[in-house]
């Protein structure tokens, strides 16, 4: 997998907490913040799913049946 810099601005507690916590447990400090944006882009994927869940589901009483689909399509 290639490889580039993200560079951001963090608060410095953030910054030493990571640190402390990565050296404390022997983990990458790179490998810990990927894995940690991984994750919370994962969680942010899920709530969108969920709330276009919530809106599809009432929509729900509108489906066709796919057999009926199907037979208004002659498929």
């Amino acid at each position: 997998m290639e490889k580039a810099t993200l560079a951001v601005k963090l608060n410095n507690y953030v910054i030493k907490s990571v640190k402390k916590f990565c050296q404390d447990r022997g983990i990458k400090y790179g490998f810990f913040v990927e894995k940690a944006l991984e994750e919370k882009l994962e969680r942010e994927e899920i709530k969108e799913d969920l709330l276009d869940l919530k809106t599809l589901v009432k929509e729900e009483k509108l489906a066709v049946p796919l057999e009926e689909y199907l037979r208004i399509r002659n498929v």
